[in-house]
C-alpha cells in the first residue's frame, strides 16, 4: 500500500529523462562521481595525515623522556659530588 512498485520507478525513470534529457543527465552523475571520489581521496588523505601526526608525537614524548631522564641523571650526580 504505501510501497513504489517497479513499474512505477521505470515511469518516473522515463519522466525524468524527457525533462533533463541524456547529455544532462550524464553530465550530474559525471559530476556526483566526481564528489564521491574526491570525498574517498579526502576521507583517506585525512587518515594518512592522523597517522602521521600520532608518529610525531610519539618521537617528540620520546625525546622529552630522554630529556627528562638525563636531566634527572646530571641532577643526581651533581648531587653526589
Amino acid at each position: 500500500m504505501g510501497g513504489i512498485s517497479v513499474t512505477q520507478l521505470i515511469i518516473i525513470a522515463v519522466i525524468i529523462l524527457l525533462l533533463f534529457g541524456t547529455k544532462k543527465l550524464r553530465n550530474v552523475g559525471g559530476d556526483l562521481g566526481a564528489a564521491v571520489k574526491g570525498f574517498k581521496k579526502a576521507m583517506s588523505d585525512e587518515t594518512k595525515d592522523t597517522k602521521a601526526e600520532n608518529k610525531v608525537l610519539e618521537e617528540t614524548n620520546a625525546v622529552k623522556t630522554a630529556v627528562t631522564k638525563e636531566a634527572t641523571e646530571t641532577k643526581k650526580d651533581k648531587e653526589q659530588a
